[in-house]
């Protein structure tokens, strides 16, 4: 039995494929103005490793904001859903999921099967998601990587007065202009977007253990601060923190056909 799953972000299209053991290919690719042919891409590169068809697929379960338009899904779950799920699957004692993708944010309370029992998002404002991240490090002149690894010098750190990305942006530009060390206004980045987190983080009731899926997830600057607001350890997963959305659609995709056979 070989299922898969796709999930359609805004910024990045990931596929999983799935055997009843283990994950037998994943794929990252930017997506594109079109779901359908961002999601086609993404099973195709996952595919091509595994020398499988589509054909193959016994079963495939969508997700994200382009779940609905992949012609080639069998059924359609939501992110929030498919993120519990496949943190839960790669690490079974989480309780907290917080996932931030590149226009959300979404922190999740699950049980020990998986199931999502409350959750937070922000989905309307770009305060405290990728993209935010991606416009302050445009601004500095800096990658998304680079600005997670940037380490504050000595002296009274920087604090942003605001985490809306409009008078934050105008807040890093005055803090250029006066000369500042970029490392120091990477690093009032970094902790104004963890602060932004950590409030629907402890919305949702914050239980251990505690991960975070989705691409910021990547970011050690985030992270860091990140740990520091709530006064917890953020366990890191094992796999690409980018790929659990579909890996969470994959698992699903695989408890339909055994409940079926059942």
């Amino acid at each position: 039995m070989i299922v898969a799953g796709c999930d359609v972000g805004s910024l990045a299209t990931k596929a999983v494929i799935l055997n009843q053991r283990s994950i037998l290919a994943q794929a990252v690719v930017p997506s594109t103005f079109d779901p359908a042919a961002s999601a086609r891409s993404a099973m195709d590169a996952a595919l091509a490793s595994t020398g499988l068809s589509l054909d193959d697929l016994s079963f495939c379960v969508g997700t994200g904001y382009g779940r609905e338009r992949i012609p080639f899904v069998s059924r359609a779950v939501s992110e929030i859903a498919c993120h519990a799920k496949g943190a839960h699957w790669l690490m079974p004692s989480v309780r907290t999921v917080i996932d931030i993708g590149g226009q959300d944010c979404k922190a999740i309370r699950i049980d020990e099967k998986g199931n999502v029992v409350r959750f937070l998002t922000n989905d309307k404002c770009a305060a405290g998601t990728g993209r935010f991240l991606e416009v302050m490090a445009r601004i500095l002149g800096v990658s998304l990587e680079d600005l997670g690894a940037f380490k504050p010098g000595p002296g009274e750190p920087i604090q942003l007065a605001s985490t809306c990305t409009v008078w934050a942006q105008a807040e890093v530009i005055h803090h250029l202009n006066a000369k500042k060390p970029k490392a120091d206004i990477a690093s009032a980045v970094n902790r104004a977007m963890a602060g932004r987190v950590a409030i629907l983080a402890r919305g949702v009731g914050i239980e251990r253990d505690l991960c975070m899926t989705g691409g910021v997830a990547k970011n050690p600057g985030v992270l860091s601060a990140l740990e520091q607001q709530l006064g917890t350890n953020i366990r890191r997963l094992r796999l690409d923190p980018q790929i659990v959305g579909a890996l969470g659609a994959a698992v699903f995709a695989r408890e339909h056909l055994e409940g079926r056979q059942s």
